[in-house]
């Protein structure tokens, strides 16, 4: 019950993102987005969407690979493509990732440990993100700098319990790991898996390469976002707005990705004095952008589905081959 009723309230809150943008700035500045993309600006982007996807894939690997558990860069490029579809095209944005998990963790034979690799792995692209944010944020011109700097008071409060908060973490942490209770156990097991699939020598320099090549890709596809909206600003002007924009869409509340990053682009925009209905179109283009990048993962589904619809079309034959054929040959005719 408290699962479903999480479910509605993120969908509802990205209904409700949206529903204010509509009231505020019209309909006009959502159908502009579809006006101003050509084909020049869409192949850039799914350029780009391969490479982020490719990269994200690669990711996965090296922290899968770092748990114990066996999984192909093939395999992990379908998967993922599958699953940016599915969170394009699903309310929620995670469904996807959580089908490539199971999906894993199935063929593996450890659901959990999957599980836990494509949190680990979201995880990193998350930590990169917000530290080259924030370190953006708090250095370049931009809306949030000058808001930061208005509230100073408040600032330094805030950022004062972050620090104090982040301190008794991890003191409980250390402390429960030393006990014998099922929370002890899953808090051994975290620090352990966080270890080997993130902080582990032959690891961590590939994700962290892989993940700030994908925030890379990430912002040009915005610039590419802005350029078609008929955007001139200069990209430093433009890095600190995009860079909020994705900080943005880590908020658990949209409709397949859409809401919160339509509502901070078009408020981070209007605040630096640029137009709030072009930031609006830019984050519309950049939705359309992502949607058509993630379009190779319905290949993989249908390719996958008429795949299996394919099997029992030949069970007959198989059937009556296999008595007269090696157990040797037919496992390595199926391999």
């Amino acid at each position: 019950m408290n699962r479903s009723i999480w479910a509605w309230a993120r969908v509802l809150g990205g209904v409700a993102i949206l529903a204010v943008l509509l009231w505020r700035l019209g309909t006009g500045a959502f159908l502009d987005g579809l006006r101003v993309i050509d084909a020049t600006t869409l192949g850039a982007a799914f350029t780009i969407g391969v490479a982020t996807t490719v990269l994200s894939a690669w990711r996965w690997c090296l922290v899968a690979r770092g748990l114990g558990l066996r999984l192909s860069m093939r395999t992990a490029v379908g998967d993922y493509y599958k699953a940016l579809f599915i969170n394009a095209a699903l309310p929620g944005g995670v469904l996807g990732d959580v089908d490539r998990a199971v999906r894993h963790g199935k063929q593996g034979g450890d659901v959990g440990k999957s599980v836990r690799a494509v949190v680990l792995e979201r995880t990193a692209g998350q930590v990169v993100l917000v530290t080259v944010g924030l370190v953006v944020l708090l250095t370049v011109p931009s809306p949030v700098l000058s808001q930061l700097r208005t509230h100073a008071p408040v600032v330094a409060i805030a950022a004062a319990a972050v620090v104090v908060a982040a301190a008794l973490l991890v003191l409980a942490v250390g402390r429960l790991r030393s006990g014998a209770s099922r929370w002890a156990r899953a808090a051994r097991t975290a620090v352990t898996e966080i270890r080997q699939g993130l902080l582990a020598r032959r690891n961590w320099p590939g994700i962290a390469l892989a993940s700030t090549l994908v925030l890379a890709g990430h912002l040009a596809t915005f610039v590419v976002a802005a350029r078609a909206a008929g955007s001139g600003s200069p990209v430093p002007q433009l890095v600190p707005l995009m860079l909020l924009a994705l900080l943005a869409m880590t908020i658990p509340v949209s409709i397949g990705g859409w809401g919160p990053r339509e509502g901070v682009t078009a408020w981070a925009f209007g605040a630096a004095g640029l137009s709030a209905a072009q930031g609006l179109t830019i984050a519309v283009v950049y939705g359309l952008f992502a949607f058509v990048a993630a379009l190779p993962g319905l290949v993989v589904i249908v390719t996958r589905a008429l795949g299996r619809t394919r099997v029992p079309s030949v069970a007959p034959v198989v059937a009556r081959v296999a008595p007269v054929l090696p157990v040797r040959e037919l496992v390595g005719s199926s391999a």
